[in-house]
């Protein structure tokens, strides 16, 4: 009974073809649909054939409806996606995608750095691994910068004992 934006309509529409009543409705309207029952079967089939053309209209609306939506869906998509340019020689992390749920509280999915050997044509990455001295090609896509470790300021540490005390001048 929901409308669903990307149909343009409900569910139960595109299925019979018309609005959902709930029986609390229908009880209301009875009366008049009694009223305006046809029993002269040729009227009735000339009708009901109107109903299946409806019905035929109203599924290629929101067929319509929903190629739409889904072009404005993969527009919005790609519009999102970052260009990534990788140079020969750049450090690299690799995303692992064989970690599933909970593989450790703290543990990464970004594996690396690897530095990048070449740059193949369609996204294709062939990276190099300095520990293990292999090389091996993965979609760009997996891929992203490593800027290096940054090791923080060193800290200064006080102690309580250094600190001085209020009544003291």
């Amino acid at each position: 009974m929901a409308y669903k934006t990307p149909l343009g309509m409900s569910p139960f529409r595109i299925v019979y073809g018309k609005a959902c009543h709930l029986p609390v409705e229908i009880e209301h309207r009875a009366y008049w649909v009694v009223k305006q029952c046809n029993m002269d079967f040729t009227k009735a089939g000339v009708a009901r054939k109107l109903q299946l053309e409806e019905l035929e209209c109203l599924r290629n609306e929101a067929k319509e409806n929903a190629r739409i939506y889904k072009e404005k869906a993969k527009a919005f998509h790609d519009h999102q996606i970052r260009k990534k340019d990788f140079q020969e020689g750049d450090e690299v992390l690799l995303y692992n995608s064989r970690l599933r749920f909970m593989p450790g509280k703290l543990r990464s999915t970004w594996e690396g750095p690897f530095k990048v050997k070449e740059i193949k044509p369609y996204g294709v990455v062939e990276l190099f691994n300095s520990r293990s001295e292999a090389t091996f090609k993965v979609n760009g896509h997996r891929v992203k910068k490593y800027h290096g470790y940054k090791s923080p300021k060193e800290l200064e540490v006080f102690l309580l004992t250094d600190a001085p005390r209020g009544g003291e001048a």
